[in-house]
């Protein structure tokens, strides 16, 4: 279904380039024609000139030459003007790349150059959304680093946090990002200080860091990619092994993997995405060209796919993925300039063409059924159902994955209208509720510290 978009796209703008060839070579040979006849024209009026003075030619003759001259000499003008006016339409046509073309692109964050104003990125390196306050966090490594858009107004700029150093609250190539509703919290992988920060997700203020270069435990080097599930924390780290730690107190647990291209082995594994339903962990193997499929339990290793190339179900340097509402594998396939999709059984489905972008990372938003995609200097957004059918469907059981403080306000609710038989609230499903309040800013919460849980609590 997407291959005849992706044709029609080359074709168009193959359709642009030949365009400026033809006009490029009409306009040339129209101007050299011009160029000719009128300085063969200019030639006779000077000959008529010098035969004027000589008695050669009347006045009158002269005076026609001279008129005839002048009106080429303005259809010059007029032709140097066309082609100057089709040099610009080229060289904006060629400035639009294929994503600016692309209509089931919703909207592209960030300029074509590299910029470090608010909303500009220099290579956008880790994307995730915040379903809960509808927001989508960009880590901008090489300005080092993250940007807050909203996701509920066009994606516009809301905040950003950290700046270049070493110290606490700083970062060096702020790299894969996730997000901790239970702790209300951001975690950032600080790739090249070989440390992973954590962050208060309220109040984007610097709550703690851990790690140091190495490869022995809480050591990484430049580490990349991250995934949350329930308890745990996963770290893709350049030493080729994942890093598993607590999400309690972000104490080390265990860590799989070493270099090489055998199954359960890595060489430069770059991010990992969760499938939870089938409680798998998908693994981007970089440079072995090719993605892993593990066991959430154990990490053991169930089954792998892609290969090194540019064919369908191929990779070259794949380097980012997320899972979709419907257990589809993304992969942003970087060097070959497309994403692709998989079913969770690793069989290809499609690929979208990102023309001369490289894709680096991608994002899922569930809620609304967008996926987000870095390049170099953007972030583009993949509007629902524009690529992969079915990326926005109702889902009942969403209120599964809901966080404590919503079940719990529902719960009273339906309490409530439980006595109050012929409101129009008894009316109003409890999936919609949760839809509702899925859209709403989280209200403060009274988290307990669990090393003093029995004495004390603080308000957040």
């Amino acid at each position: 279904m997407n291959e005849p978009m992706n044709e029609r796209m080359r074709e168009r703008s193959a359709g642009s380039s030949e365009w400026c060839l033809v006009s490029e070579w009409r306009c040339c040979s129209l101007l050299r024609s011009f160029v000719v006849v009128s300085s063969l024209l200019l030639l006779r009026c000077l000959v008529s000139l010098l035969l004027l003075g000589a008695g050669g030619v009347t006045a009158a003759e002269f005076g026609v030459s001279l008129i005839v001259s002048r009106v080429l000499v303005h259809h010059i003008s007029l032709i140097c003007g066309l082609v100057v006016v089709r040099e610009l339409i080229c060289r904006r046509m060629e400035g639009d790349t294929l994503l600016d073309r692309d209509e089931r692109i919703m909207l592209s964050i960030g300029a074509k150059e590299h910029g470090n104003a608010d909303g500009q990125f220099n290579t956008p390196s880790g994307l995730v959304f915040d379903h809960h306050r509808g927001l989508l966090l960009v880590s901008d490594s090489i300005n080092h680093r993250v940007q807050v858009f909203s996701c509920d107004d066009g994606f516009s700029f809301v905040s950003k946090f950290g700046k270049e150093g070493g110290q606490a609250g700083q970062f060096v190539g702020p790299w894969g990002l996730a997000i901790d509703h239970d702790h209300d919290r951001i975690l950032v992988v600080d790739r090249f200080n070989h440390r992973l920060q954590s962050w208060s997700l309220r109040e984007q203020s610097f709550l703690s860091c851990i790690g140091k270069y190495g490869s022995r435990a809480l050591e990484f080097n430049n580490p990349r990619g991250i995934a949350m599930h329930h308890h745990r924390i996963i770290i893709a780290d350049t030493n080729h092994r994942l890093v598993f730690l607590s999400l309690v107190d972000l104490s080390f647990l265990f860590s799989i993997g070493k270099q090489g291209n055998r199954p359960g082995e890595f060489s430069y594994p770059s991010s990992i995405a969760i499938d939870h339903d089938r409680h798998r962990i998908i693994v981007t193997d970089s440079y072995n060209h090719r993605v892993q499929v593990l066991s959430l339990i154990d990490g053991s290793f169930l089954f792998q796919f892609g290969s090194k190339g540019e064919q369908a179900g191929q990779f070259t340097y794949p380097e980012g993925s997320c899972i979709d509402n419907q257990g589809r594998i993304i992969v942003a396939d970087a060097l070959n300039r497309r994403l692709q999709a998989f079913t969770h059984e690793g069989h290809h489905i499609s690929s979208f063409d990102c023309g001369t972008e490289k894709p680096f990372k991608a994002a899922f938003d569930e809620h609304r059924g967008l996926i987000a995609f870095s390049t170099s200097t953007r972030v583009h957004v993949i509007g629902a159902n524009q690529w992969l059918a079915d990326t926005f469907t109702w889902l009942p059981d969403r209120h599964l994955y809901a966080p404590s403080w919503m079940k719990q306000t529902i719960s009273t609710m339906t309490m409530i209208r439980s006595l109050v038989n012929e409101s129009a609230m008894s009316m109003i499903p409890n999936e919609l509720l949760f839809e509702i309040f899925s859209m709403l800013e989280p209200p403060d919460r009274i988290t307990c510290n669990r090393a003093q849980k029995a004495k004390k609590c603080t308000m957040v």
